[in-house]
Parts: structure tokens; C-alpha cells; sequence
């Protein structure tokens, strides 16, 4: 494990591959760790790729450089944080791969700084936040999916989180990936990093900030304000879904293919969840892997 200072936070990240390698960024999601990516480095730091894989703000070993800085979950907050990390190991650019909390990461910076990235993998298509559109009620269905955020909205739910966290995640874990067979020191594994001592703050202030029911951190309003247009991406992106995802089951349509404007192509793969790296990293690794200019 190594650590870094990179803006707000002391990051804590591994790094595997050559470090001449092109760079290639691996973002976890919530409620999950770097651990998803324990067999999707591996071929390509082979292939001769340099493989960055960092805690996000709220996670592991990773630490606010100041007591008082807003313990923010925040979608521009995540993404300012790895810009700041690119900046702290003097990265011109990347691939930037990730599902849910590091996917939306990813499609941030690619968005508003493309000429840092390389190419996308996003698990989870487009998903910049349209937090003003917020308070527009989804169908009963789709709002079903969403009961663990409602959950954290109140005191009941950043109580709930304190006293139970491993067994809400894990129950996560269960519902979104129902045909993943995970083994229990997998979870146990991953779990020692919600013992971070801001998980609860980062991630309940996620989930009621993109809700528009909390402030963000000012330091972050000019990114907010950059991304409530919905801004295009233009890199190169490849979108993978988990066809067995019960979080966010992938539409038959595409209807995110046209934030994309540059080259696009989407996949969804068969019998898997939510956390795609983990539970299909030879695919996973395979669609970083097909982005042009990987195989130079």
C-alpha cells in the first residue's frame, strides 16, 4: 500500500505494473473497495499497463489532511479527488475505469477534463448526477431500488449505518448481485475498509446531497456548476453492465448513447451484478483492454 498527498486527502491506493506503463485507474464504488479489482490488475499490469487503484474519500486507509474539511460525498468531491490524484503522481493522462461511486467519478473528469483522460469504463453508463431533476419522482418500481438512500436520509438511517455497517452492506452485497456466489472472507476482506472513521459522514452526505436535501462543500460549487448541464463525453468509452444487476438493471434501449460523442460501444454481460469487476474481472479487464490506444 502506498499513500499520496492529493488535495484534501491523504489517498491511499496499490499500484501494480511497470511505471513506465500507460497509466490506467481503477475506481471502486459503494459499498465496495480496491479489492474488486484483485483480478482485474493482474493481466494488466501483464499487458504493461500501470494500475492505480485508490481508496476513495471515506475508505481503507485513506485520510482527511484536515479535521475541519466538510466530510463531503459528493459527486464533484470524488471527482476532484482524482484529479487531484492524477496531479499528485504528475499523470498527463489516463484510463479511468469504475462502477457506481468511482464509475460516476470517471465520467466526471472525462467529461470536464478530457484532455487528462485517455479512455472510460463506466459500469453504469452515463452517470453524472442531475441533481436539480432530483425531486422528480421515478415509477413505484424504480423508486423500490432506491430504498437504502431514502434510509440514510434521516438520523435513523446514520444510526443504522454507525451500529450495523457490515450487515448493511453485506445485505447490499446480496440484493444487487443475487447470482453472485461471494465467499464470506471476501466480504470480510473489503469490509475492514468501512472502518474508516468518515464512512458513515462521506456516505450518508452522498446520498442526501444528490438528492438536493444538504449542502455540498462551497470549495466544490464550480464543478456542481459545470456538471448541472449534463455535460457530453467525449473520449473514447466502453459501457458495461451487469445483466443481473438488481440496483441498476440495465434498459434494453441505450439511453445514455448519446451523452457519449465520441467512440461508444456498450456491452452487457450475463450473470453478473452490480460489481462488475468482481465478479467478471477477466471481462472487465478485457474492456479496458479494447479502448483505442491500449495496445500501445
Amino acid at each position: 500500500m502506498k499513500t499520496i498527498t492529493a488535495g484534501v486527502l491523504e489517498i491511499a491506493y496499490l499500484e501494480l505494473g511497470p511505471p513506465e506503463g500507460q497509466p490506467v485507474v481503477l475506481l471502486h464504488g459503494f459499498p465496495y473497495d480496491i479489492h474488486s479489482y484483485d483480478e482485474v490488475a493482474p493481466p494488466l499490469a501483464a499487458a504493461g499497463k500501470r494500475c492505480l487503484i485508490p481508496y476513495l474519500r471515506g475508505y481503507g486507509q485513506t485520510r482527511f489532511l484536515d479535521a475541519q474539511t466538510m466530510r463531503s460525498g459528493q459527486q464533484a468531491a470524488v471527482a476532484a479527488d482524482l484529479l487531484a490524484f492524477l496531479d499528485a503522481l504528475n499523470i498527463e493522462r489516463a484510463v479511468l475505469a469504475g462502477y457506481d461511486w468511482g464509475g460516476r467519478a470517471a465520467c466526471i473528469v472525462a467529461a470536464l477534463w478530457p484532455e487528462r483522460v485517455s479512455g472510460l469504463l463506466s459500469c453504469d453508463g452515463y452517470s453524472i448526477q442531475n441533481i436539480a431533476e432530483a425531486y422528480k419522482p421515478a415509477a413505484p418500481a424504480a423508486e423500490l431500488l432506491y430504498w437504502y438512500q431514502y434510509y440514510l436520509h434521516g438520523d435513523r438511517g446514520y444510526r443504522g449505518l454507525t451500529l450495523n455497517r457490515n450487515a448493511f452492506c453485506h445485505l447490499l452485497w446480496k440484493m444487487w448481485s443475487p447470482t453472485w456466489t461471494f465467499t464470506e472472507q471476501s466480504f470480510d476482506t473489503t469490509a475492514l475498509s468501512f472502518a474508516n472513521e468518515d464512512f458513515v459522514d462521506v456516505v450518508t452526505h452522498s446520498y442526501r446531497h444528490r438528492f438536493g436535501l444538504v449542502a455540498g462543500d462551497p470549495r466544490y460549487d464550480p464543478i456542481e456548476l459545470r456538471l448541472a448541464p449534463q455535460p457530453p463525453i467525449a473520449v473514447p468509452a466502453v459501457v458495461i453492465h451487469g445483466a443481473d444487476d438488481t440496483v441498476a438493471p440495465p434498459p434494453v434501449d441505450d439511453p445514455d448513447k448519446g451523452r457519449f460523442t465520441g467512440p461508444y460501444r456498450r456491452q452487457i454481460i450475463p450473470g453478473v451484478g452490480h460489481n462488475v469487476p468482481q465478479e467478471a474481472p477477466q471481462a472487465f479487464a478485457s474492456a479496458i483492454l479494447s479502448l483505442p490506444g491500449m495496445h500501445l
